[in-house]
């Protein structure tokens, strides 16, 4: 896309959360958030909130005028430019995948990974990827040992970076299977790294000796998945995939069983959950906003069940725009 979408707030989120037979959490209630730019991720940031990554601007573009926007832990902005490109001596060009290791928030940035504290925003490392020729750093996580985990799209590669080996960067892996990498994500149970493409419409895993296991593709009669962009695990091991050009978030079980539990976004990204509440977090990066929506518990059991009202369709504005009673 080389144009963004002028939409308003309810054409924006005109969008089907689709039934499914889980019982809602208490934490079904909807956050709206307007006044961003180009969101191309958003994650939890433990009890400070939320932070979103804004490429203020067509995305890739190297004019250090990216920001970072602080949410509060009901989803309220808080702080539009709380890590600011061009303010102070920061450089902040196109952050995309985001990930908190400890106090630090790392941030891929085009071709560079970036820290920051994650509670004051002051930058405290870079680590240039540009000697490996990546120039489409996207996907970003970590393990349960600091490690990063960071994906090229152009070069279909994967990269580990080690901050207590003083940033030291190796090749996980490079294999045109990997068909344009995105988002990157740690299975909470297994700790095996998984990760969506771009291209293929995949949904794979990556072993630490680099090789590849397909999960999910496309079939010759079958092309269900297009753009895959985003890709979180909620604490029960359920994933979550967003497709971007489809306007589709995925529910994909440990069985690999899938369901599309949202369609009709407009551009969805760089989503995450929030495991704690059992969030989901999504970024439009067209739309300029993002949405917070909850999540089901996988149970079929139960007598009690909420009833569902329209904030689990992502219909929240509806009741937000009637006059109080």
């Amino acid at each position: 896309m080389n144009s963004y979408v002028s939409l308003s707030k309810k054409a924006l989120y005109l969008i089907v959360w689709i039934c499914t037979v889980f019982v809602p959490t208490s934490a079904s209630a909807q956050a709206i958030i307007n006044d961003l730019s180009a969101p191309q991720s958003i994650i939890a940031n433990s009890e400070k909130g939320y932070l979103v990554a804004n490429a203020n601007g067509e995305p890739g573009n190297r004019d250090n005028k990216g920001f970072i926007s602080q949410l509060d832990d009901t989803g309220k902005l808080t702080h539009t430019h709380f890590i600011q490109g061009g303010k102070d001596g920061t450089v902040l060009n196109s952050p995309t995948g985001m990930v908190i290791v400890g106090d630090i928030l790392y941030v891929a940035d085009i071709d560079t990974i970036r820290g920051f504290m994650r509670t004051t925003g002051e930058s405290v490392s870079s680590v240039s990827m540009t000697r490996f020729h990546c120039s489409t750093l996207t996907g970003l996580t970590a393990n349960k040992s600091g490690q990063l985990f960071v994906s090229d799209t152009a070069t279909d590669a994967i990269y580990r970076i080690d901050p207590a080996q003083e940033f030291a960067v190796s090749l996980v892996v490079q294999d045109e299977a990997l068909s344009g990498p995105r988002g990157l994500a740690i299975h909470p149970h297994t700790g095996r790294l998984t990760g969506v493409s771009w291209e293929g419409g995949k949904v794979f895993e990556v072993s630490e000796s680099g090789e590849i296991k397909e999960l999910l593709s496309n079939s010759f009669f079958s092309r269900r998945f297009h753009n895959l962009d985003g890709i979180a695990f909620d604490r029960y091991g359920s994933m979550y995939i967003s497709d971007m050009s489809a306007g589709k978030v995925w529910r994909v079980l440990a069985d690999l069983k899938k369901q599309v539990i949202a369609e009709f976004l407009v551009s969805p990204a760089g989503i995450g959950v929030d495991r704690e509440k059992h969030l989901i977090l999504v970024p439009y990066l067209y739309a300029n906003g993002a949405e917070i929506n909850g999540l089901e518990q996988p149970s079929n059991s139960g007598k009690k069940r909420k009833p569902r009202d329209l904030s689990d369709y992502g219909l929240g504005w509806t009741k937000k725009d009637q006059p109080n009673e």
